[in-house]
């Protein structure tokens, strides 16, 4: 099994960022790539690229859907394991997720003591 390093995040509130940052970073270990929006995910993806995708629903500029259909026009990048980070859980929405390609959907607000435990539980999940 391929061991996850990279991840790119893409997340438009500092405070967020400053708590996922010590989840994935100081708890998990990953390497992080933490992106203000979309439309910097992407000038920033093929410099850093990542084994895994995390997006925030809501951004301004361009939301994590439409990142996210960005991203899957790149040829080196259509098949990188997205997964959306959002408030709005409704059944619906995550199907509406996972129907746009995402692998999975984790709830926001988060906790930061397990985020970096369900991020490597979803790429375990997607390795076997």
């Amino acid at each position: 099994m391929q061991a996850l390093e990279r991840i790119l995040y893409a997340e438009d509130e500092i405070d967020i960022q400053q708590v996922a940052s010590l989840a994935l970073e100081t708890v998990g270990g990953y390497t992080l790539k933490i992106c203000s929006s979309g439309l910097v995910v992407l000038n920033e993806i093929e410099a850093f690229e990542p084994q895994l995708l995390l997006f925030d629903v809501m951004m301004p500029d361009m939301d994590g859907p439409t990142a996210l259909e960005k991203v899957r026009e790149m040829e080196a990048y259509k098949t990188v394991p997205a997964v959306f980070m959002t408030a709005k859980v409704q059944s619906n929405e995550t199907q509406r997720y996972l129907d746009m390609g995402a692998v999975d959907v984790i709830a926001k607000p988060f906790d930061p003591m397990t985020l970096a435990a369900q991020v490597q539980e979803i790429w375990e999940r997607l390795q076997n």
